[in-house]
């Protein structure tokens, strides 16, 4: 079965691809040939059909990857490659093969896709199958946003109560870290974010919710695109509530924002809550707008 491509459309994409403005524009993917091995232990000698039909799948997945002109095949990150695209192909059985694939962010450094395939069958129309949906696969990687550079400072307490200043510095310092240590943790593990280090004199600024967005200006020093800093208000022993705002770190437009509104809990709890409220008001907002609108 061959997928069938009109003429015009052919055209228009060669007049397309040739353009200097949408060959400058395309985002650089890299790819080598993926490895073959045959382990299946078939007594008949095809390594010349499967080199064949992998040079086939290739020529066909760099097809796929180079049409539409929103991406160009180049040959390393030194070239302008923003992905790059690894795989290998293992038969284990005369009717089952595998196909590992991942796409690696150059730039982050991260990968977008790590999976491991099965398809049935080694004739020509069982690798074309293959390479349909592994293209497709692929193709949704490269779409997914690269990850936003974020400064998390680090989360900072306001003592709503009478309690002498001091009188348990210690143990709210311990539990604040937790709350910084647990609300970087969620964020980098979303794949939404990578976590820009803090420390040294940019990470042990005081009070940065009173600064009036300064931290913004430290984060783009950092080198971060946006920057997050955290409240917890202690209401009572047992009460607390939580904040936190994130900045544009060129602008200094605040881009989130979020409240828990009054918790019950001792200050064991400043975690738990703060990792909640992270995840909900901006992990998971952030990833429904980037989800395909239908």
């Amino acid at each position: 079965m061959h997928r069938s491509r009109p003429v015009l459309s052919a055209c228009l994409l060669f007049l397309l691809s040739c353009s200097p403005v949408a060959a400058q524009s395309a985002i650089g993917v890299a790819m080598d040939d993926f490895s073959y091995t045959d382990t299946s232990a078939e007594p008949t000698n095809q390594t010349a059909a499967h080199e064949r039909r992998l040079a086939a799948f290739m020529a066909a997945l760099r097809r796929d990857i180079g049409e539409g002109g929103r991406y160009r095949l180049v040959s390393s990150a030194r070239d302008g490659a923003a992905f790059k695209v690894v795989g290998g192909i293992q038969k284990t059985s005369t009717l089952v093969q595998w196909a590992k694939v991942a796409v690696i962010n150059v730039g982050a450094k991260t990968l977008v896709l790590d999976k491991l395939y099965s398809f049935r069958g080694d004739n020509d129309e069982a690798w074309e199958r293959a390479e349909i949906f592994v293209s497709r696969e692929v193709m949704a990687a490269l779409g997914t946003p690269a990850p936003v550079e974020l400064a998390v400072f680090d989360f900072e307490l306001e003592d709503m109560t009478a309690a002498s200043a001091g009188a348990s510095a210690a143990s709210d310092a311990t539990y604040l870290a937790e709350v910084t240590g647990g609300v970087r943790e969620a964020l980098g593990q979303s794949g939404r974010y990578r976590i820009v280090d803090v420390s040294g004199e940019a990470g042990k600024t005081g009070a940065l919710r009173d600064c009036g967005g300064c931290e913004a200006s430290i984060a783009r020093k950092l080198g971060a695109d946006q920057s997050l800093i955290g409240v917890v208000r202690r209401v009572s022993r047992t009460e607390y509530t939580l904040g936190f705002q994130v900045r544009d770190a060129r602008t200094g437009a605040v881009l989130a924002r979020g409240d828990s509104g009054l918790r019950m809990g001792a200050d064991y709890s400043w975690k738990r809550g703060a990792v909640r409220l992270i995840s909900d008001r901006l992990i998971d907002s952030q990833q429904a707008n980037d989800a395909p609108r239908r």
